[in-house]
């Protein structure tokens, strides 16, 4: 049986859980490898080891684990340091993004959607059979992120400004789903997306 692994790709705070959501309500299996990047952070794993050893012990909280404020402070103003972040935490990641795919191929998964920020700019496009994009509106992104993460303008502006632009993520992608409108209308063009997925399985 043939299965469809679909990579749901989107600067932060597009919507891209949200679309992966409503997939899941569709039947597909959903992986979250932004969950599975953190994943690599836990203490005294070879990551942690190694994000310890580049941005020195002020990174950690009290109990070890590392403080993911203290470590974007660092990466999200050098362009440099979040390389060196992305060379730690994406072959691991990768790697565990993999291991799920076969898992959930093997359980008989016949749509999986893959929930990636960086799918396309770490290289795994390779991972998946189509790109979707999600797209917002920037005062939309700075409104969700601000109600949703406490986070203020300018740190999100930084955090985009780290990020590929959304105009050149078209250039990978088999659909854009524009998130500016409402849950309902989302909806329905994920529905309608879905559809054509199922023909192709």
């Amino acid at each position: 049986m043939k299965t469809l692994v679909i990579g749901v790709t989107g600067n932060i705070g597009s919507g891209k859980s949200t679309v992966c959501q409503l997939l899941a309500k569709l039947g597909a299996t959903t992986i979250d490898a932004d969950k599975l990047a953190h994943e690599t952070y836990k203490p005294y794993s070879p990551a942690w080891q190694k994000l310890v050893d580049t941005f020195g012990k002020d990174i950690l909280a009290k109990n070890e684990e590392i403080d993911h404020q203290k470590l974007g402070k660092i990466v999200f103003s050098d362009s440099s340091a979040l390389a060196r972040l992305n060379q730690i935490v994406h072959p691991e990641a990768r790697r565990m993004a993999q291991e799920k795919i076969k898992h959930c191929r093997r359980h008989g998964a016949k749509i999986i959607a893959l929930e990636a920020t960086l799918l396309i700019e770490a290289g795994w496009t390779d991972l998946v059979d189509k790109v979707w994009l999600v797209v917002a509106p920037k005062a939309e992104v700075i409104q969700r992120l601000a109600q949703d993460k406490g986070m203020t303008e300018p740190q999100v502006l930084v955090r985009l400004k780290s990020q590929m632009s959304v105009e050149e993520k078209m250039k990978y992608s088999h659909a854009i789903i524009y998130n500016d409108v409402d849950i309902n209308q989302l909806q329905s063009r994920v529905t309608e997306l879905w559809h054509e997925l199922e023909n192709q399985i």
